[in-house]
């Protein structure tokens, strides 16, 4: 099993670790800020110090309760190893930011636009892309939703993170807005939910900002009309302020 930094503390960049597993090449460690791809949000890249050599992670996944660490080598790394971990730091804010951006665009939704929803979505180093059940969704009205979610986001609203119990989580009925989500919700014991404050919460596993004015100025960049109930809207963001 190992230890998860990063779902308590997004912002840790640098920490230290024991090796517990070399398979290949790949490692395990007793602890990581290493985030693992999954929910729509790349893994980290960065690099391992151990006995004064640098080894390059280069993609991160979790199996079961294990994050796995794939390297560009592991020649000389021993169970047991004492290690340094270092995140690329620039890479994981940038997907904190969208994270947190595309969060907030389903809430703006949810709360001000309550005839649409998300149902998808991708984040890139650059950029992210929400897929939106909404028929009557069109450019200009997505540029509504996005001016609204900026004047949302300049207001600074905290962001919070914090594990509540199933029952407690079940009780809540948009805490996800999603049918695999409600059946993921059902088989956990404790629940981790992100909350923008007065905005928006759901249950969610990924990396954010701690205040909205950190997301910047959410821009919108493609929109696709893929069909009756599937939009497709691409943002980029420029700097914070």
């Amino acid at each position: 099993m190992t230890e998860k930094i990063y779902l308590h503390d997004a912002y840790a960049k640098d920490f230290e670790a024991k090796v517990t597993k070399v398979e290949g090449a790949s490692v395990v460690l007793d602890k990581t800020a290493f985030y693992p791809t999954g929910g729509g949000q790349p893994g980290d890249t960065g690099f391992l110090e151990i006995n004064g050599n640098r080894f390059n992670v280069i993609d991160v996944r979790k199996e079961g309760e294990e994050v796995i660490h794939v390297l560009d080598k592991t020649q000389g790394i021993e169970v047991g190893a004492e290690t340094k971990g270092h995140i690329d730091w620039e890479k994981r804010y940038a997907h904190m930011r969208l994270h947190t951006a595309i969060h907030l665009l389903d809430g703006i939704i949810e709360k001000y636009f309550n005839a649409g929803m998300l149902t998808g979505g991708q984040i890139y180093d650059d950029r992210a892309r929400i897929d939106i059940d909404m028929q009557d969704l069109t450019r200009e009205k997505a540029e509504e939703i996005i001016k609204k979610a900026n004047e949302i986001s300049a207001e600074g609203h905290e962001i919070i993170v914090k594990e509540i119990s199933r029952d407690e989580a079940l009780s809540i009925p948009r805490l996800s807005r999603t049918a695999p989500g409600r059946e993921l919700i059902s088989k956990l014991d404790v629940v981790r939910v992100v909350e923008i404050v007065g905005v928006d919460e759901q249950a969610d596993g990924g990396t954010h900002v701690r205040n909205t004015k950190e997301i910047g100025r959410i821009v919108l960049g493609k929109y696709e009309n893929k069909g009756k109930h599937n939009k497709r809207v691409e943002i980029t963001l420029e700097n914070a302020s």
